[in-house]
Parts: structure tokens; C-alpha cells; sequence
């Protein structure tokens, strides 16, 4: 149970990263887990762990992260795109 809570506040993550940005995350919901997970992950290792954590996600590090994370993606996607 506790790793399906984790791909679900994962999902939650990446969709409001891409809220955030205005941008849509490729792959729909697989992407917003992707995007939340490896937010978190960047999040961590920039800030540490504070604030609440659910699911044994810093949700601040965590959205900041993701923000980083889609920022990126759609600046590549973008680049990608005008080939």
C-alpha cells in the first residue's frame, strides 16, 4: 500500500508542477508520476527533507524539484522540436 501512495502523491506532484509551469507533462499521468518521483529526488538533494512529508515525500522540496524538473523538460521538448 505504501508504494502505491507513493506513485499517487508522485502524480499529485508532478500535475501541480505543471500547473505551476502552465506546461503539460508528456505521457499524461505516467509523466506526472515520472515528473513528481524524479522532482522529489532533485528537490531532496538541492534542499534536504523539510516540511511535511507524506508517503516519505518532502512535498516542498519535492514541488520545487518537479517545477525544475518540467522546466527542463519542456526547454529540451522545445529544443527538440525545432530540429
Amino acid at each position: 500500500m505504501g508504494f502505491i501512495l507513493y506513485l499517487i502523491v508522485g502524480g499529485l506532484i508532478g500535475w501541480l508542477a505543471g500547473l505551476i509551469l502552465g506546461k503539460d507533462v508528456p505521457m499524461g499521468c505516467i509523466g506526472n508520476i515520472v515528473a513528481g518521483i524524479i522532482g522529489s529526488w532533485i528537490g531532496g538533494e538541492l534542499l534536504g527533507s523539510f516540511g511535511p512529508t507524506l508517503a516519505g515525500i518532502a512535498i516542498f522540496p519535492a514541488l520545487l524539484g518537479a517545477v525544475i524538473f518540467v522546466f527542463l523538460l519542456s526547454v529540451i521538448l522545445k529544443a527538440a522540436n525545432k530540429k
